[in-house]
This record gives C-alpha cells, structure tokens and sequence, in this order.
C-alpha cells in the first residue's frame, strides 16, 4: 500500500467515525437512561465497517494505533459507552499477535476482518491484582481439547460480541492459556450487569461457563505466570488497553466541555457567556485541563505505536518507559476527566449532562490515580530495567 493510498484510508475512516458519533450523539441521552445492551449500537457499529476496520495493521487491511485511538476518541466524545466497546474491540483483536505465533496471528485478524468479528474480553495481567481472588477459569483436558469453567465479569459487549477472550489455568498442569469463545457456545451463559452509574451501554456483564467445549484452534497461546517470565512484547497487552481507555476517557471530557459550551452559547447555562470574566476564567482552565491531557496521551500513543511496531524486537527499557507513558497518561486523564466532568455541571443545566460525569467516574473506578503515580515514581527513581508488568 503506498503512503498516499494508506492517508486516504486513513481520511476515510475518520470521516465514517465523525458519520457514527453524530449519529450516536443524537439519541445518545435515551439510550442512556434506557440503559440496555448494546445490541443496536453494534449494529450501527458494524453497518459502518468499524470492527472490521478496526483491527491490527497489515497488508490491505487494518488500521494503525495511533489512527484507532482517534476513532475510539471520536466515538467516546459522543457516547463513551460505545467508545469502550470499541475500544476493547480494538487492543482485544491484538491478542492473536500478544499470544499466538505469527501465522496463527495473521490468519486469526484476517478471518475476523472478513467476518466482521466484534472481539471483547478480560485478560488478567500475570501478577496479583486487587481485583481477583485466585482462578475464577479452569481448564480440564478433553478428547478434543479442554472444557472450560467458572465465571469472569466482562466491561463490554458481553452479549452482543463475536469473540470473547479469556485466560484460564490448566487443571493439568498449572499454565496458563489464553483461549477465544464464540458466542452461543453450549455452556455459555451471559448474566448483564443492570443499573450502572455510568457506561450503562457499554454491555458489560459476567460470562458464566460451564463445561464449555475450546478446541486447539481457539487457543491463542500461554499467558506467562509472572511478570519476570513475560516477553516485553506480550506485556504491552495490558498497558495497550489501559491507554486505549484513556482515550474513551478523553473522549468524556471533550464531550462533556463542548456539550457545556454549546448550552453556554445558547443561553441554557447558569451564567450567560456575555462579558463574564469569571465564566471566561473557568472555561479556559477546564479547556486547558482538557488540552494537558490530550498532549500526554497523544505522545504515549505515539510512543505505544512504535513499540508495537517493533513486535518481538522490542527491549524491556523501552517496554518498561511505554509503561511509565501510560501511567503518568492515565493518572492525567483520570484527574482532568473528573474534573470537567464535574464542573460542567456548575455551568449549565440541562438533561443528561450528569452522564458524562457518571461515566468517568465508572470508567476510572478501578484504576486509582495513586497507584498510576507509585508506578511513575518507581520508574522515575529506579531506572527503566524493571519489566513492564511491573505498572500495575
């Protein structure tokens, strides 16, 4: 594909982006408050070619990181919900190249542009995390692979997805896999979380298993035990995620700002615009808010993308520097989603601006802003030689 070709593309798809979100910010308050799964917002999703489009970069098909985050950042600003459902989608059809070999990889993305998959999931990072407690997945050998069981909760799409992707611990011998479930599997049953404070769309749930048939084929490959034994490569998994987030969490802020600013303009505001030097003070700080974290996630994104380019050839230094990106990425976005998020409500009155604050607020509750910056700090002060897994 030559560079102009690839820039076309890459126009084109922004432009469908900007087509969906208008779409999406029409009736984006009344599929808020109705809150149920996303089965109409996937449809429209795919009906644009996103999910097909949306996935790892290869010959004559794919898009690049930085041009997905933008989409995902289009998307959010408009209904975040869906923004995390395609965010997710994106890092989520990544896990053929984080797990699998490279023709397996390659075959995996091809497939899924061709039937237009919409991929969700939840990958546990290979260290301890505050938010688990032991093997909720188990694996037991089977005449024609494994049979899986448990239960694991799901942010996105736990109903309206193609491809689930879960790790599990083999009964047999303790390892780790990383194994994709279709949906209407025989022993899948899928239990939606109701009644969200925010992302009420995003379709998040529990996928409960029992006995669940997983052939060789759909296993993507082993999920290493610790942070020690994982390829820089494989650990950029979790961070990609994390960042990818950020970007539907920027997308909150934009939202929410512009939304606030138009109310303001029309006069549907607590304080009309006017001469107000107090109003003007306010608006240029959440603005400038807004704008500090955009230039901190763009520059991890564009740093993400290179080491993604690098593959099997990326180093644990550069690894572990795309990780402290992140952290100091998300801790920014958090703060300045938050804030906005919160004042515009100050500045205007109007129905479904307190959505925009209800989805930060659900979007960043499991990521602490203090552990983002002991992970910064860490890096800061001991070099960049610890492994990447180490930012949790």
């Amino acid at each position: 594909m030559t560079p102009s070709t690839a820039d076309a593309r890459r126009r084109a798809l922004l432009r469908t982006a900007r087509d969906v979100a208008d779409d999406l910010a029409a009736d984006a308050i009344v599929r808020d408050q109705a809150g149920k799964p996303p089965t109409d917002e996937t449809a429209r999703l795919r009906e644009a070619g996103l999910p097909a489009a949306l996935t790892p970069p290869g010959p004559d098909r794919g898009t690049d990181w930085r041009t997905a985050c933008a989409v995902v950042r289009e998307i959010a600003a408009a209904d975040s919900s869906v923004g995390d459902v395609l965010a997710r989608h994106y890092v989520h059809t990544w896990s053929g190249r984080f797990y699998a070999s490279h023709q397996d990889a390659t075959a995996l993305e091809e497939e899924s542009v061709g039937e237009r998959w919409l991929w969700t999931g939840a990958v546990r990072a290979p260290w301890p995390d505050e938010d688990t407690d032991g093997a909720d997945l188990t694996l037991r050998r089977h005449s024609i692979g494994h049979l899986l069981s448990g239960h694991r909760s799901v942010h996105t799409a736990v109903a309206t997805a193609d491809q689930i992707v879960v790790d599990a611990v083999s009964a047999a011998n303790g390892d780790v896999l990383v194994v994709r479930i279709p949906p209407g599997a025989r022993g899948l049953s899928v239990v939606p979380a109701h009644d969200r404070l925010g992302q009420r769309v995003a379709g998040a749930g529990e996928v409960v298993l029992d006995r669940v048939t997983i052939t060789p084929e759909q296993v993507l490959g082993r999920r290493p035990h610790d942070e020690e034994s994982t390829t820089p490569f494989t650990a950029l998994a979790e961070p990609a995620l994390r960042l990818a987030l950020c970007h539907v969490g920027l997308g909150i802020a934009e939202g929410a700002l512009t939304e606030a600013r138009d109310l303001s303009r029309g006069g549907r505001a607590h304080r009309l615009p006017g001469e107000d030097p107090d109003l003007f003070l306010t608006y240029g700080e959440l603005a400038s808010a807004a704008q500090t974290a955009t230039a901190v996630v763009d520059r991890a994104t564009d740093v993400m993308e290179q080491a993604l380019d690098l593959g099997p050839h990326l180093d644990a230094e550069a690894a572990a520097g795309v990780a402290a990106l992140v952290a100091t990425a998300e801790a920014v976005t958090s703060k300045a989603a938050l804030r906005i998020t919160a004042r515009v409500l100050e500045l205007a009155d109007a129905p479904g601006l307190d959505r925009f604050w209800r989805n930060a607020r659900v979007l960043t509750a499991h990521r602490p802003v203090a552990h983002r910056l002991r992970s910064v700090g860490e890096h800061y002060l001991n070099g960049s030689h610890r492994a990447v897994a180490a930012f949790r």
